[in-house]
Parts: structure tokens; sequence; C-alpha cells
């Protein structure tokens, strides 16, 4: 069987990113302004949610803000790589709200009971997901009607240049591949999400030289997982010709790396109240 272009190995995205644990929030920049963003987009959320949930919570820079914003709820943060989760449990300094639990699980899987999570957040993990409708379903199905379901992730533009400048000395997947804005505000609504709202952003970084954007992705465990990636060593000529080819996309701050964030917003249904038609109800007896 074919696989799908999307596809990316999950054992791989465990292992990238337990590798990327204790340098992450040295390099993770963008990742942490997004996160910003993302909680700026929060605060206009006028909720009091009696538990979150924080989806691929990294080494815990958010859903720390969490619990900080919202000191009555009970809070979470979940993620594949264990040495994340250390790495959450290690950071914390003053305790000025209650801690934050840190739980090691898959969130396509999450091990959450039904209907009991009152906010869901995500700040770029969602582009890990083997299966995004499945990571959807999991999520309505752990959260409360009325929950709002608030994320970021990539965006197909991601990498553009660097994913180009492959293209041009070999036909292999080198560069994971991300879901358009409108493809995944189809699958929430899918889902069952409603009142749906997506929308794009697109922040550039400057490099010196295309092994320093390699060695930076890897840093922070997101280099290529792609299923149908190339296996083994990369070979110096290549490497080359992949510089050679970025290049072309030079100015005066270096080599951009573009990355196209996609936010959204959607929220679990309220149960729709059942209108019985006055001709069934029953006649009220007269009292004796």
């Amino acid at each position: 069987m074919a696989t799908e272009p999307h596809a990316i190995e999950k054992p791989q995205v465990r292992r990238a990113f337990e590798g990327a644990a204790a340098a992450y929030d040295r390099h993770a920049l963008l990742q942490q302004e997004v996160g910003e963003r993302l909680l700026e987009r929060v605060a206009e959320i006028r909720r009091t949610p009696a538990w979150v949930l924080d989806i691929g919570m990294g080494t815990g820079r958010c859903t720390e803000a969490l619990a900080r914003r919202f000191r009555a709820a009970r809070v979470a943060g979940i993620d594949l790589a264990p040495a994340m989760a250390r790495m959450a449990r290690g950071r914390r300094r003053l305790r000025l709200y209650p801690a934050p639990r840190y739980v090691v699980g898959d969130m396509e899987t999450l091990p959450v009971a039904s209907a009991t999570v009152d906010l869901l957040f995500s700040n770029l993990s969602f582009q890990w997901a083997t299966d995004l409708h499945g990571l959807l379903a999991e999520l309505y199905r752990v959260a409360r009607p009325g929950t709002p379901l608030i994320f970021s992730s990539f965006g197909p533009d991601t990498l553009g240049e660097l994913r180009s400048a492959w293209a041009s000395v070999d036909p292999g997947v080198h560069v994971n591949r991300f879901l358009d804005m409108h493809d995944v505000g189809d699958a929430m609504m899918q889902a069952g999400f409603t009142d749906v709202v997506t929308d794009v952003d697109r922040l550039v970084e400057h490099h010196p030289d295309v092994l320093s954007i390699m060695r930076g992705l890897k840093a922070i465990g997101a280099h290529n997982v792609a299923a149908r990636r190339r296996r083994g060593l990369t070979g110096r000529r290549l490497l080359e010709g992949v510089g050679a080819a970025y290049e072309g996309y030079r100015g005066e701050e270096g080599l951009p790396v573009t990355y196209e964030v996609v936010y959204g917003l959607g929220w679990v249904a309220e149960p729709t109240p059942v209108m019985v038609p006055v001709s069934q109800l029953s006649p009220r007896r007269p009292q004796p």
C-alpha cells in the first residue's frame, strides 16, 4: 500500500523529541513566540475552566502559563516523549499556584475520561499526529459540551525554501509535509466542532547557512520524520547541492526559513434541546 504524503512515523517522532528535550528551550524560540501568541488568544475566551489540558506540552512552558492564568483549575500537560515530561517537571521555580500535572502519553489515545476537560490547548503539536481525524475525534471525546479547542500548527508553506532546495537535487521526501488550513478546518467540523475559525500567520527566521538551518531543526526535534523519507546517511555532494540551491533565497539578513503558522478555534457542540410537539404531551390529570 502506498504511504500517504503527510504520513509520519510515531516512534521516530518520540525519538526525535527525546533527543531534543535537554536543549529544546534554548533553540525553540519560534515555538515559544507562537505559544505566547496562542496564549493571548486564550485570554480572549471568556471562560473559567475547571480542567485544562495542554496537548503536546513539550517542556511545559505553556502548561505553566495556563496554570498561572487559571489558578483554580486542574491543569495537565501531556507529551509523547518522557524526556519532555521530565524537563517540564524540573522547570518550575515558584509555587504561586497549584502544580500542573505532566503526563507521558499519546495525544491520539489520551488517558483521560470522556467529557471531563473544559479547555483544550495545543501549541504546534497537531502536525505530529499520524491521523488528524482520529486526533480530533479523541479530543472531542474527552471534552465537555461547550469546551473550546484552541491550537496552532504548521501549514504547507512551512520550510518551503528548504523543501525547494532539496527538490532541486533529489526527488525523495526530505522535509516534513504539513496540512492546509482549510483541510484542518474541515476535519474539525467533521469531528463535530462548531463555530470553527482558522487563520494563518507567517514567521521568518534567518540563518547564516543551510547547515545551521538543519542543525536548528534537529535541535528542536523537528527534523524529517516522514514515512516516505530517504533512509540512511545523506551524502556530502547532495548537501552541497542543497546549500547551493538555497543560496538563491539569500537576503541581507541571511538565508530565510519560513514558517506558515495555522491557528484554529472550535467548540464542542452543546446538546440540542429536544422539542416535543404539544400534541404528544400527556394531559394533566385533574387533582382529586
